[in-house]
């Protein structure tokens, strides 16, 4: 490990990697670079400091640049232990941000790198899965007053923060990211679509055609990986608790079934539901011969790992983070990095291009919290839609595409309800 006064990165001579991977990102993410630019010139953030406990990654660095030129003081952790590009995090410290992350960080190392984010007193959280905000409740309330507000960027973490609402826990606003169409219906849909199979097939070099993918949740993400299986010849088997989305996935012409059912016909089985033991011990029991299991979920509790490891009588690393387990009725399960997010342990998470609408939402939302200082009561908030309708805007105009404006009396006809038939 190299540590200096301000980081503790895995190897500090990996900096120029990682800052040319950071500038690669940066070509597919020109909606953010606009928002830079003009960040640049107003200095919104100018005396504050934001924490952050997101992915390590180069799409990752493309907004800290962002959010330091825009005058913020940056602090910044990992949200997983497998996610951190360990190139990107040299990168990120040479440049003078405040960054604590390695690859395959301990548990202890997880939450002391959290705490070391908490020690800057930051005045703006950005967070994805909630770890960063319950430990600032749990552990540092008296900082709570100077927080401006937080934001969140996944489905695990909303559900989370909707959790301390319920338990009136939840002490300042945080803004729900991940409910911006620009970012769960592009980022959750496209990129976890993507993302997973890149850490599948980098993981096994498998050929879904032919095989039973079965697809444990079908919110954004799950859809997008259930598409994606389906688009390179795979049979999907949808796998629901929630009525309405399990009537989707069958109306979308997948099969829909209970997990107890799906267990015996899935080659591949994936996990995204943000929910505990999806897949049992008991189900692996019952797969078939060389199955294999991931998860692609915030966290890693969506299979039982830990029960995989007592019903195996032998378990061997065939390849870095894909471990083969012998079953003690002699069945094997190939299983992907140790149940975390596959598609940043296995892969590089999602594209750029994709995470450059997500991050767009991040800045905004920081900026918003900033402008609405002191108005904004604790809880969970929605954006206006207005700041989706511009992120949207920003991004066709990377592709040059431009589209229609409504006329006066388009306008006044949609806000009437006087003219009929």
């Amino acid at each position: 490990m190299d540590k200096g006064k301000s980081y503790e990165v895995k190897d500090i001579s990996l900096a120029e990697l990682g800052k040319m991977k950071v500038e690669m990102a940066e070509m597919e993410m020109g909606a953010l670079l606009k928002i830079r630019e003009r960040f640049r010139k107003e200095k919104p953030f100018k005396g504050i400091t934001i924490g952050l406990a997101l992915h390590v990654t180069k799409e990752t660095g493309v907004l800290v640049r962002t959010l330091v030129a825009g005058g913020a003081k940056v602090a910044i952790t990992g949200c997983n232990p497998l996610s951190t590009q360990d190139d990107v995090a040299a990168a990120l410290a040479k440049e003078g941000v405040h960054v604590w992350a390695y690859k395959g960080e301990t548990t202890k190392d997880y939450y002391r790198y959290i705490g070391y984010v908490i020690d800057q007193k930051p005045n703006i959280t950005i967070d994805d899965g909630c770890d960063l905000v319950s430990e600032i409740h749990s552990k540092r309330p008296e900082l709570i007053p100077n927080i401006i507000g937080g934001c969140e960027e996944t489905t695990t973490g909303i559900i989370r923060l909707k959790a301390m609402v319920r338990d009136n826990a939840l002490k300042y606003p945080i803004i729900a990211v991940n409910d911006n169409k620009t970012k769960h219906l592009l980022d959750n849909y496209l990129g976890t679509g993507e993302s997973t199979w890149d850490g599948i097939k980098r993981g096994t070099n498998v050929l879904v055609a032919g095989k039973t993918v079965v697809v444990a949740g079908y919110g954004s993400c799950g859809k997008g990986v259930a598409l994606r299986a389906k688009g390179m010849g795979g049979k999907v088997i949808v796998t629901e608790v929630d009525p309405f989305r399990a009537l989707q996935a069958f109306y979308d012409g997948y099969q829909v079934m209970p997990m107890d059912e799906a267990v015996r016909k899935g080659d591949i089985f994936i996990t995204l539901t943000g929910n505990k033991h999806v897949i049992k011990t008991k189900h692996m029991e019952k797969m078939r011969d060389g199955a294999i299991v991931c998860n692609s979920g915030h966290f890693d509790i969506e299979i039982d790992y830990a029960g995989l490891k007592k019903i195996s009588k032998s378990v061997k690393e065939v390849r870095p983070l894909v471990e083969e387990f012998t079953l003690r009725n002699g069945k094997r399960i190939i299983f992907l990095a140790q149940g975390r997010l596959v598609n940043l342990a296995l892969a590089e998470g999602h594209p750029s291009t994709v995470m450059d609408t997500s991050f767009c939402g991040q800045s905004l939302a920081c900026e918003y919290l900033v402008k609405n200082r002191g108005k904004l009561r604790p809880g969970v908030i929605e954006l206006p839609e207005s700041i989706d309708h511009e992120i949207s805007l920003l991004k066709l105009a990377t592709y040059g595409v431009k589209i229609d404006k409504m006329e006066p009396e388009q306008i006044k006809y949609v806000n009437s309800w006087q003219e009929g038939t």
